[in-house]
């Protein structure tokens, strides 16, 4: 990740900046780290851009969820009525037809549950690590101006 790297830049400069005596502060090239943070910036929208698509895909996984179940239940109904029309079997093709109904219900479930899972986990990684680099900057931000 390349916001991660830039950091890391940042961090050897504030590590290899001399040091003043008797004091915990470091001097730095503030214009080097100037064109870090724009780098920084640069590519943060990039990293918004990856939530956006998680967020996307989600919304197409559970939309082709929801397409795949309909059509479960749909083949389900068609059965049941193709069954139907047999005298002799009639009951026993309701409580097929119910069973399959049930299936295809669990499974769109399931599937909806999955995806949603899946989605809320890739948002949730990504949330940390943005998460992570905010704290980065904020803490660097505040030893840039003196304050740890």
């Amino acid at each position: 990740m390349d916001v991660l790297k830039l950091i890391d830049e940042i961090e050897d400069i504030l590590e290899n900046g001399s040091s003043l005596p008797f004091s915990s502060k470091v001097m730095v090239d503030v214009d080097e780290l100037y064109e870090i943070i724009r780098e920084i910036r640069i590519k943060l929208p990039d990293e918004i851009k990856q939530a956006t698509w998680i967020k996307e895909e989600r919304q197409r996984i559970l939309a082709e969820a929801q397409r795949d179940a309909d059509t479960l239940i749909n083949e389900a109904e068609l059965r049941l009525e193709e069954l139907i029309e047999e005298d002799e079997i009639t009951k026993k093709a309701k409580e097929m037809a119910e069973e399959i109904i049930t299936k295809a219900q669990n499974n769109a479930k399931d599937i909806r549950l999955g995806a949603l899972e899946y989605a809320d986990n890739l948002l949730l990684e990504t949330q940390e690590n943005l998460k992570g680099l905010i704290d980065i900057l904020n803490e660097n931000r505040q030893e840039l101006r003196g304050g740890k």
